[in-house]
């Protein structure tokens, strides 16, 4: 059911942050501890996400394969610096297809996006909420999937101007008032600051004086990660970390 990752803090290497922790996300690719729904491994692919130093990006770096055999990206990793990161590895829904194109995270403009779940009734239930997006956003969707559309959905309202976490919120409750069961851990950022959702899955918070890293399973350091509750909205940056439940920002 995938898992992902954010980071805002010092600037660090992507390998220290992905690869080299004790149950790192190169570990929860292959060895996940909280897999919740369906499938054992997190071999669909992967991706990352990161802003540079000086303030430009996002810059993406994507496969179709499982991390732990992409060579290149240990070398990108190990050069690569950022003080803010997305990252995902993949657990493909059955009938979705695999391709780096479906890897989160997307992107466009300054924001990154990423999706830990799955929506029931695909594709029939997004249908709805799907016909409002302008017929060039269908056609250019990075691939056909329950996740890509879900970006598309949520990329909207933000060039709308509603604010990202009520945009965060008010597509969830869309997709699951459409589509009961879904599983809607999404994670969106700018750069500046997280904003994430728990629904029907995990997720954790480690925030330290300079740093807030959050996660769908605790890695490194063992103390400081505290859990989210489950059906919560958190909105966090290097100096606060807010959670608010989700049916007091919206209503089903």
């Amino acid at each position: 059911m995938c898992r992902h990752l954010g980071y805002l803090g010092p600037v660090t290497t992507l390998a220290e942050l992905v690869l080299e922790p004790e149950h790192s996300l190169l570990e929860q690719s292959f060895a996940p501890r909280d897999m919740r729904g369906a499938g054992t491994l997190n071999a669909d692919g992967f991706g990352v996400g990161w802003y540079r130093p000086d303030g430009s990006g996002p810059a993406r770096y994507r496969a179709a394969v499982p991390m732990w055999t992409d060579g290149s990206f240990r070398d990108v990793a190990a050069e690569v610096v950022s003080p803010a990161v997305v990252a995902a590895v993949r657990s493909a829904t059955a009938g979705m297809p695999v391709g780096a194109g479906a890897c989160a995270p997307f992107s466009d403009g300054t924001w990154l996006f990423s999706h830990n779940g799955r929506v029931t009734g695909w594709p029939e239930s997004l249908a709805k909420a799907a016909a409002r997006l302008e017929v060039v956003d269908l056609l250019t969707l990075e691939a056909p999937t329950d996740s890509a559309v879900l970006w598309a959905l949520l990329r909207q309202r933000l060039g709308e101007g509603v604010a990202a976490e009520r945009a965060v919120a008010e597509l969830l409750g869309e997709v699951v008032a459409a589509a009961p069961g879904s599983r809607m851990n999404l994670l969106l950022t700018d750069g500046a600051r997280l904003v994430a959702t728990t629904w029907t899955h995990a997720l954790w918070v480690r925030r330290t004086d300079e740093s807030v890293v959050v996660a769908s399973e605790p890695f490194g350091p063992a103390d400081g990660w505290v859990e989210i509750p489950d059906r919560s909205l958190m909105v966090a940056d290097t100096g606060r970390v807010d959670v608010t439940a989700l049916a007091e920002v919206w209503q089903p």
